[in-house]
């Protein structure tokens, strides 16, 4: 009889192997198939449509019996039941996998987090939850520790601990799939655009559970790898964005650019470092297209050092128009005049983050922050002892965030995911706003963008507003 088992992140299928079967190898003097245990329900429905009888050793898995006491929104709960929907009954009777697949897309603050874990219970399978940051990491645990009242097991952070429902890094994740890849029959990726990484795809590819759902704010990558996410856990099969909770289950939002002049220094600086950039790229007919052309440009620089000057003048003149002093100024202005609500600044430069921390005499969170110490600074920042805190990034994706209803962004990569992460960051449903009439009346978030003027900043602003 034909034989199933896994095997270091693989379907093994020994025996008389069929062919045809989905991403199937078949070796004829061993009489054996391997195949990418992604592909395991594809190949349990195509033997049980052809009536092949055959014992499957890939999974053993016990239900579990979970109870939540989570009551879902209207939208989470059409974002649950489109999930579902996709389950594909392709392998019958009591030993049938329960697979739905596919991605919810809904925005920051919306509670992506209770949809998973809705979907946890649900399926009352083996769960490994995968998300991008040890901060996440601790968020998940404790959620379900509480909500289900069950030992949840930990890969990542210092802790390799196996349960039937387990929090992992997406590194670990990557890590363990060859040992564990047979011990969950639910894949819940937090943040699932990080999947379309390189290294991260083989997390989809080597874990032989049926079931994935993807949780994300901003599916859609630049570099179009969210189609292979699509192959690894399913499209998306319900997506909403902020202007579509806003008002009912999210605040209500106003959105502000500021433009503000550089220094007649700091143009005289910008627009010499920008033509040593654009003249170089006129020379060598490059045309920044895409982000290959990029990276054609980077790998140019090892060996043409004009090709390293144009790289280096042109981070030179980003680091002057995104750290302009009368940003600086028009911060100290919005500063003043939200003393009475909770303000995020974001800034893309770490160095830009302790200047203003030490300027403005408000907590700064980077990189650098241990956990402890950034843990400290949020609660504070809840509890309303801080009003304001200054980061770099780290607060852009993952941390659960206090409420806050002003968000100030000096500098930033300009892509659409950081700007929509950001805006998420103010997009909690409150009562109470500043009311100082500027628009951001009762119950109002807003979010101010300051841009240098006449630059590549104003540019990529107004591109994707």
């Amino acid at each position: 009889m034909l034989t199933l088992t896994f095997e270091d992140g693989t379907v093994r299928l020994a025996g008389d192997v069929p062919t045809g079967l989905p991403g199937v190898e078949r070796d004829q003097r061993s009489r054996t198939g391997r195949a990418p245990a992604v592909q395991y329900h594809e190949i349990r429905r195509s033997l049980d449509e052809r009536g092949v009888e055959y014992e499957d050793r890939v999974l053993d898995l016990q239900p579990l019996d979970l109870g939540s006491t989570y009551e879902l929104r209207e939208y989470q709960r059409a974002a649950l039941d489109a999930w579902l929907e996709t389950d594909d009954a392709g392998t019958g009777g009591a030993d049938r996998r329960l697979a739905p697949r596919g991605v919810v897309e809904l925005p920051t603050g919306s509670g992506k987090t209770v949809v998973g874990i809705e979907a946890i219970e649900r399926l009352g399978v083996p769960t490994l939850v995968v998300v991008p940051t040890i901060d996440l990491l601790e968020q998940w645990r404790e959620e379900l520790q509480q909500e289900f009242d069950v030992p949840v097991g930990q890969f990542g952070g210092g802790k390799q601990v196996s349960e039937p429902l387990t929090v992992a890094t997406y590194d670990s994740a990557y890590l363990r799939a060859d040992d564990v890849g047979d011990r969950f029959g639910l894949l819940v990726l937090d943040e699932v655009h990080h999947l379309g990484g390189e290294g991260y795809r083989d997390i989809g590819r080597l874990f032989a559970a049926p079931a994935r759902l993807g949780l994300t704010a901003t599916f859609e990558r630049p570099d179009g790898a969210h189609e292979v996410i699509e192959d690894l856990v399913g499209p998306v099969v319900y997506r909403l964005d902020a202007d579509d909770l806003a008002g009912d289950h999210l605040a209500e939002y106003d959105l502000k650019r500021i433009e503000v002049a550089l220094t007649p220094e700091e143009r005289e600086e910008y627009e010499r470092y920008q033509s040593t950039f654009t003249d170089y790229l006129a020379q060598s007919n490059i045309e920044l297209r895409s982000g290959s052309d990029y990276q054609e440009l980077v790998k140019r620089s090892g060996t043409d050092p004009r090709a390293r000057e144009a790289l280096l003048a042109k981070q030179r003149a980003r680091e002057i128009m995104m750290n302009a002093d009368r940003k600086v100024a028009e911060l100290a202005s919005i500063l003043d005049r939200h003393r009475e609500d909770r303000v995020i600044v974001f800034t893309a430069h770490t160095d830009l983050v302790y200047r203003l921390s030490e300027r403005f005499l408000v907590p700064a969170i980077t990189g650098e922050t241990g956990a402890d110490e950034r843990r400290a600074i949020l609660s504070r920042f809840r509890e309303g002892t801080y009003s304001t805190v200054v980061t770099a990034n780290v607060l852009n994706e993952g941390i659960d965030v206090p409420d806050a209803n002003v968000a100030v962004v000096l500098s930033g990569s300009g892509s659409e995911r950081e700007f929509t992460q950001r805006l998420g960051r103010i997009l909690r449903p409150k009562g109470g706003g500043s009311g100082d009439g500027d628009g951001s009346g009762p119950g109002r978030a807003l979010l101010y963008e300051i841009v240098s003027e006449e630059t590549a900043e104003e540019r990529v602003a107004r591109r994707r507003r």
